[in-house]
């Protein structure tokens, strides 16, 4: 069979899959039969469709694969060993947090030892004004930069608007980009993009917890521009669609949550902000505009940049609060204490995060591990923070590819 019967079975077990697990299927904009197929009558049993994943994947690499298609393979290849890896642990296999990270997402992330979060919070002690703990000073800082409720939506349209023009100025984007933002409570995560294919998103941001002034920023170029909106369009335009237009690959109208692309999908939405903003036209942007909108006072934004920079180490605390205790080597107090300590998070910031370790489980390595990967492979092409053009060229490159974590030879 050609890979593109593979494909098409690959599909509908991604559809089968996802009748078992509801965070499964991210995106699905392929043919509607399918997907009513997949819906109809009781779910496949995991054995079955463990035992569908291994003839696909039996099947995709021993197929004929025509001039210029070797990287549809090698994508079809690591996503199929993803989905055949998520099937063993829904079917009562367990992984540890390491394991589950490169069988999902083709890396095995790097353990941060608690020492260098414990410098990195030493040079906040230097930065925090003020007395009192670190964490104290940080959240008094951060008290200062909270946005108002009823602003959040003045300054997220103001942020997404910007980061769409930049964003346009270098990707060539869907006649039909839309997107239409929600405002939503009780959710795991601090924002979601749903992209419905055609070019349009629905972008939720969740208002469980105050959203400081440094996250309209983060949160519009993350799931908007350039990120994951942007992300899973120029896919679609570039390979979904059918020829003339794109290659008329179907596997991209599926996307499996737990698979390397979420590797990528995160790091470059993560990276996207630095390369849609870097440096001081971040600074200038918030300063002007934002702080502004919110209400806040414009003299915060400096010193809050500042503090900023420091807590990009700290994210990797999220990877070993999430080891820890999906090892059974933390338990969900001692996870908790772990991020307030180590990531400056509030107590309830820091139950929304192991919320969503127990959903997402070691999805976390995708957001700050994705990013210093897909940073260093921007970099290895040349596209450095002195070279904005080449920066937004290769960053483009990327996400309008079907390369996966493997793939970036790094």
């Amino acid at each position: 069979m050609a890979l593109s019967g593979w494909a098409t079975d690959y599909v509908r077990l991604v559809l089968a899959v996802g009748r078992h697990d509801a965070d499964f299927v991210d995106a699905y904009y392929g043919p509607p039969a399918w997907k009513a197929e997949a819906e109809a009558g009781d779910p496949r049993p995991l054995a079955t469709l463990r035992a569908e994943a291994g003839r696909i994947l039996d099947g995709v690499a021993a197929a004929e694969v025509p001039p210029g298609e070797a990287p549809r393979r090698d994508y079809l290849l690591g996503q199929l060993g993803a989905v055949a890896a998520h099937l063993a642990r829904l079917d009562g296999q367990g992984f540890s947090f390491d394991d589950e990270a490169e069988a999902l997402y083709q890396v095995r992330p790097p353990r941060t030892p608690e020492a260098t979060f414990e410098a990195a919070l030493a040079r906040l002690d230097q930065a925090l004004e003020g007395a009192g703990s670190v964490q104290d000073r940080y959240q008094a800082a951060r008290a200062r930069v909270l946005i108002p409720e009823d602003r959040v939506d003045a300054v997220f349209q103001a942020a997404i608007a910007e980061a769409r023009e930049r964003t346009r100025l270098h990707a060539t984007l869907p006649a039909s980009d839309h997107f239409r933002v929600e405002y939503v409570r009780g959710k795991a995560w601090s924002a979601y993009n749903w992209y419905q294919g055609g070019g349009s998103s629905v972008i939720q941001v969740n208002l469980d917890l105050p959203i400081a002034i440094d996250r309209a920023l983060d949160l519009a170029a993350h799931e908007g521009y350039p990120g994951h909106h942007v992300y899973n369009a120029l896919l679609e335009q570039r390979f979904a669609q059918a020829p003339p237009a794109g290659r008329g690959w179907v596997e991209f109208t599926a996307y499996p949550l737990f698979s390397p692309q979420s590797l990528i999908a995160e790091g470059t939405a993560n990276f996207g902000v630095e390369v849609a903003f870097p440096g001081e036209e971040r600074l200038a942007f918030e300063r002007d505009v934002l702080f502004p909108l919110a209400g806040l006072d414009p003299a915060e934004a400096e010193r809050w940049a500042r503090v900023q920079a420091e807590l990009k180490l700290l994210a990797f605390a999220d990877n070993e609060a999430a080891r820890g205790y999906l090892d059974g080597h933390l338990r969900r107090d001692e996870a908790e204490a772990f991020l307030v300590r180590c990531s400056l998070r509030t107590p309830a910031q820091a139950a929304q995060r192991l919320r969503f370790i127990d959903t997402y489980r070691s999805y976390v390595i995708n957001y700050n591990l994705g990013e210093h990967l897909v940073r260093s492979w921007v970099e290895k092409q040349g596209g450095t923070v002195t070279d904005p053009a080449r920066r937004w060229a290769a960053f483009v490159d990327l996400i309008s590819s079907p390369r996966l974590p493997k793939a970036l030879g790094l």
